[in-house]
């Protein structure tokens, strides 16, 4: 028996056009998905922001990635280092609770329903639209996120 151990790889059937479409396709795909996801971000931004600015949180914390999640948490009655653990593996999960709670808190703030929560769980974009854009208004009696002050304290010191 004689066996031939002398392979050889044949490129002969590569095609070069084949992989300069492969690699244009994938450029175009990643881009595609570069600007999805700045829109996205410059939505929700834009939308949280409109939600900050009716709880007297200052706009421009809802662009900055991390901060808002605290501010949205705070907002919601929660502990705002919730929002640092998201990123550590199972925490993750339980910031999530955390989050949907804060979520519920906010909806009940601005007087809307319990099921209203419904809508931050599943379809979190519509919540916000829903709430950055009616004209319910943020409870004056509590304290203002942005100073730390209440309303009263405010007004007796005026």
């Amino acid at each position: 028996m004689d066996y031939n151990y002398n392979y050889t790889y044949d490129t002969s059937g590569t095609d070069v056009a084949t992989n300069a479409a492969s690699a244009a396709f994938l450029g175009v795909f990643f881009l595609f998905m570069f600007v999805l996801i700045i829109a996205s971000y410059a939505i929700s931004a834009f939308l949280l922001g409109r939600l900050f600015k009716k709880a007297g949180v200052p706009q421009w914390a809802a662009w900055v990635p991390v901060y808002n999640s605290w501010k949205l948490l705070e907002m919601g009655g929660q502990q705002g280092f919730w929002a640092v653990l998201a990123f550590i593996p199972v925490l993750n999960i339980v910031s999530l609770v955390f989050v949907y709670i804060a979520m519920y808190e906010i909806g009940k703030k601005l007087g809307k329903e319990g099921w209203f929560v419904l809508l931050a769980i599943f379809v979190p974009i519509v919540w916000l639209i829903w709430l950055g854009f009616d004209d319910s208004k943020w409870p004056s009696t509590k304290k203002s996120l942005a100073t730390g002050k209440s309303e009263k304290t405010k007004k007796a010191k005026a």
